[in-house]
């Protein structure tokens, strides 16, 4: 009995052991495997960017802990040196800022250094301090990104709403972030145009007394604006194209639209003032001969 006791003993000691050692196997493989999803996001913008559009990169750059602010970029063709900036500063994505006459940007966003890559028209752009809303977040926390399902319609929104939750997802291993989730950033489509909106998770706690679930309620922090799709490339920052927007209209055809109109409607006016002209000088009346007969 004492031989089956203690062979009994072995047994569950041995079988204790092997628990402890897949434990510690499991502990010591979950950070590791957890540190291989690493994404950090460069921000950098052109030459020339105004002061609105800069906020605009601040707040991202607030709203983003996983992200990396850079100096200022001086040439605008030579966007493949980007790919050598975001591995000089450890960045497997980017965001370029481009501004071009001072009043239009284009944003960039790239999977650096094999792609894909696409290229937005940022419109209504609000900043923070433009919009003063009543929500607010912490800084550093991680958001939830809310996508409308259109995006699982088509095959190149698929593909941007897996770019976008790569760029703006914040990784739990990121060394900045705090441990909280508070704020929702909001991708909606809407004219064939991506809307972008942030917002804040209030969380309304019940009266004592009351078995009821907290009541939950969005406000919006900022910023907000419109990106409007013009191409996307199978590189990064160029290559061939994959999709490209045919709805999309450049600004300066707009403005080339806007003057043309304004044009032809002075051209209109003046056609219009001539032609009152040549009426007054038809009509005027015919001489009278007998007014001459009393001098």
């Amino acid at each position: 009995m004492d031989d089956e006791q203690q062979s009994d003993n072995a047994d569950e000691e041995c079988e204790d052991d092997q628990l402890e050692e897949e434990v510690a196997t499991v502990n010591t493989k979950t950070p590791s495997s957890a540190q291989k999803y690493k994404q950090r996001v460069l921000l950098i913008a052109s030459r020339g960017i105004t002061y609105r559009y800069r906020h605009l990169m601040n707040e991202m750059h607030t709203l983003l802990p996983h992200s990396k602010k850079d100096a200022k970029l001086d040439s605008k063709s030579h966007l493949e040196d980007l790919n050598e900036l975001a591995e000089l500063n450890n960045c497997n994505n980017c965001l370029y800022f481009e501004v071009r006459k001072h009043q239009d940007m284009y944003l960039w966003m790239s999977k650096t250094p094999n792609g894909p890559s696409v290229k937005f028209m940022v419109r209504n752009v609000h900043t923070m301090d433009e919009l003063k809303m009543t929500g607010n977040c912490l800084k550093g926390s991680r958001p939830v990104l809310s996508f409308d399902k259109t995006f699982d319609l088509e095959p190149h929104l698929q593909l941007l709403k897996e770019m976008f939750t790569q760029t703006f997802a914040v990784p739990r291993t990121s060394r900045k972030i705090k441990p909280f989730i508070d704020h929702i950033m909001s991708f909606s489509i809407l004219d064939n145009k991506i809307w972008l909106r942030n917002f804040q998770i209030i969380e309304k706690i019940p009266e004592k007394g009351l078995s009821k679930e907290p009541e939950i309620s969005l406000v919006e922090i900022g910023p907000r604006c419109v990106l409007d799709i013009i191409r996307i490339f199978d590189g990064s920052f160029g290559g061939s194209t994959l999709y490209e927007n045919t709805l999309f209209v450049s600004p300066n055809e707009l403005r080339r639209n806007i003057k043309a109109e304004i044009n032809a409607k002075h051209q209109g006016k003046a056609i219009a003032q001539e032609e009152r002209e040549k009426k007054k000088l038809h009509n005027l009346p015919a001489p009278d001969p007998m007014a001459d007969v009393f001098i």
